[in-house]
């Protein structure tokens, strides 16, 4: 008889030649279990997405209590549902007072297609400025964007009327004109190997965007939700983007997206032509009532209040001669090192020993760390002992 690890290798489909093979019996709190007991500390919070850690209780709560209403009952934005509306109202309770219509998706590469589409009809231009090694999704659209031709050549053709940009470099803002129908930027860029982007860079990106009549648009699916110290990233700025890209740490584990704008801008979308931009299981009940207890978990135990003591700590306890930087904002760090073969090696031996972390797209020579906030100061000097203790038996 096929083991699970056989089974999974032989009948799901696979994104890499090397998969991680870490067999996942439950999960709880900062914590992966195997199915022998195995225990596995999760510092990449399975992407960015288990901000408030692995099966939270009020998110678990919402989603039984869901549960017992409904679940899918007809396509989005037809019939009133108790879960999205109250998610929409809370979101927008939270955000400056331009963002008042939310479009919910089922993850953020849904999140950056209808944020693009949205932008050229609002605008009526076709061009669409990224930034170099930037990550909006894997959708044909989304790909588009990706700053990295490494990924566009399997697929090309891809979008026309795509500019690329240098990240954090004002000089190349020129590239923005009164053609481009939108900036799609991330607020702090993650595959990139976390770039964390000036306050006069990104001030100068929405001077130049309010001078050509471009729309900004920010795309907070890794940042959002806390992971930053600020609920959202552009807080951080001092200024508003136009449309707001959601996704990963929204759910409390549960699938789900949105784009956020103003409805002057949203509201292009629903006639000429009428349900132009449409989704079937977008804005799932039982996703938005998950969401929505995440949320609030958020908010009322003010869990972005010591995300930036939780990263100083880290930061202390990961100073060695082969790290070569540490960058990040928040409980969004990275290690740089020397090559791939080191990462890579690091990252394998500390999942031996319990301490799940992980690379990045675009930049295979850092190391992800990117903890559930409520990682308590205990668990975090284990985790940077033991990631210490595996680099300096793999580096000397």
């Amino acid at each position: 008889m096929l083991s699970l690890r056989q089974l999974f290798l032989l009948n799901t489909a696979q994104t890499s030649p090397s998969p991680r093979l870490i067999e996942v019996a439950r999960a709880e709190g900062v914590y992966l279990y195997g199915p022998n007991g195995e225990r596995y500390m999760d510092l990449v919070s399975g992407f960015a997405v288990s901000n408030i850690g692995h099966r939270h209780p009020e998110v678990l709560k919402a989603i039984t209590q869901q549960l017992d209403r409904y679940l899918h009952v007809t396509v989005y934005g037809e019939f009133v549902q108790a879960p999205q509306v109250e998610l929409a109202t809370k979101l927008l309770s939270l955000l400056p007072k331009r963002f008042d219509s939310v479009y919910f998706t089922n993850s953020g590469t849904e999140a950056t297609e209808g944020a693009m589409k949205t932008a050229k009809k609002a605008t009526g231009r076709r061009e669409i400025v990224a930034a170099e090694k930037a990550y909006h999704g894997s959708t044909q659209g989304a790909l588009s964007l990706i700053g990295n031709p490494e990924y566009h050549k399997a697929y090309a053709p891809l979008l026309p009327n795509i500019t690329f940009i240098r990240y954090n470099d004002q000089s190349h803002l020129t590239k923005i004109t009164t053609e481009t129908a939108a900036v799609v930027l991330e607020a702090v860029q993650g595959e990139a190997g976390i770039r964390v982007p000036s306050i006069e860079y990104m001030r100068a990106v929405r001077k130049r965007c309010d001078e050509t009549g471009a729309l900004l648009i920010f795309d907070e699916i890794q940042t959002g939700f806390g992971r930053t110290g600020k609920l959202f990233a552009f807080e951080h700025y001092g200024i508003e983007p136009d449309i707001l890209l959601l996704a990963k740490g929204m759910g409390g584990g549960m699938p789900i997206g949105a784009f956020i704008a103003n409805k002057a801008v949203m509201d292009v979308i629903k006639d000429n032509p009428m349900l132009g931009h449409i989704t079937t299981f977008g804005g799932h009940p039982v996703s938005c009532a998950a969401a929505l207890a995440s949320l609030n978990v958020i908010v009322d135990e003010r869990l972005t209040a010591e995300v930036e003591r939780k990263a100083q700590l880290f930061r202390q306890n990961l100073q060695h001669p082969a790290v070569r930087e540490i960058r990040g904002m928040g409980l969004m760090l990275c290690l740089q090192m020397e090559s791939f073969e080191q990462v890579e090696s690091i990252s394998r031996k500390c999942a031996q020993r319990g301490i799940i972390i992980d690379w990045f797209l675009h930049c295979e020579t850092a190391l992800r760390i990117a903890p559930p906030l409520i990682i308590n100061e205990e668990e975090i000097i284990t985790a940077c002992n033991t990631i210490i203790s595996v680099i300096e038996e793999t580096i000397t």
